[in-house]
């Protein structure tokens, strides 16, 4: 692969990083959006103030952390604080900008499923669960949501409300109580998304380099909407792909040394 070539996955987590800024308060979910949000603090963002739910603040991790429990996240952080206070003093009490979050299955109204596929007594599959998604979703001032683009995940209907985006659409989220604004930006491998400013679905406004609609289409549940002026997405840079993929290096030199000592252990 030379410089320039870069992976869908690459497109994803890179456009995701150029979201943040230097003064959001992220409160980071494990996978694509922790990479999303240390490449944007190892690039454009280096005062982005990251916050997992282990209650670790201003965390800089070398490498990604495998869970919210990883080591790391709290020898690299600020100050570290009981989850209690993280959850009612951070989170609830709207100190968040925004939380970034993935998903399982999603639909067009961005309403996040990471607990079962199929029926919930019976699943065909049991997923990871919520964890603290539904509060960030509710209680951050904005939600970001990262995932790959499937058939299986972009769905019609979601078969379990773990994380509500927009529920049915339109003002729900204000009918039912919730003051924040929501998700605002889905970025996925192959395109850019925002909810539409009156209805809440969500919109194609920017396709990566390379992505047709007949792509986008092929791979959601739904009939897709796109923006009138539909952009292009710029291509990753070659200082962004280097970053990246020294990250993922190191991530991957980290947990390949865990699992030996583990199985030192084990022996």
């Amino acid at each position: 692969m030379s410089t320039l070539d870069f992976t869908p996955d690459e497109m994803m987590t890179i456009a995701a990083s150029r979201a943040l800024g230097n003064d959001d308060v992220c409160f980071v979910g494990i996978g694509a959006p922790s990479a999303a949000c240390n490449v944007a603090r190892l690039t454009h963002a280096p005062d982005i103030t990251l916050i997992y739910e282990s209650g670790t603040i201003g965390t800089a991790p070398e490498a990604l952390p495998l869970s919210i429990g990883d080591g790391e996240l709290c020898d690299t952080a600020l100050t570290t604080v009981s989850v209690p206070e993280m959850f009612r003093y951070w989170l609830q009490g709207g100190r968040i900008s925004i939380g970034f979050l993935g998903a399982a299955q999603l639909d067009r109204f961005a309403n996040i499923n990471t607990t079962v596929i199929g029926d919930y007594d019976a699943p065909k599959t049991r997923l990871p669960g919520g964890g603290g998604a539904p509060e960030i979703a509710s209680s951050s001032q904005e939600v970001y949501i990262t995932m790959k683009q499937s058939k299986r995940g972009f769905v019609d209907k979601i078969d379990f409300f773990t994380s509500f985006g927009h529920g049915e659409g339109g003002d729900h989220r204000q009918r039912i109580g919730i003051k924040t604004k929501g998700p605002t930006l889905l970025i996925t491998d192959l395109a850019i998304w925002k909810p539409d400013p009156e209805t809440k679905e969500l919109t194609v406004v920017s396709l990566h380099p390379g992505v047709t609609k007949d792509d986008i289409q092929a791979t959601v549940g739904w009939t897709v909407k796109f923006a009138d002026k539909l952009e292009e997405t710029p291509a990753p840079t070659a200082d962004e792909l280097k970053v990246l993929r020294d990250l993922k290096e190191r991530t991957r030199i980290a947990h390949e040394g865990r699992k030996v000592e583990r199985k030192g252990e084990v022996a």
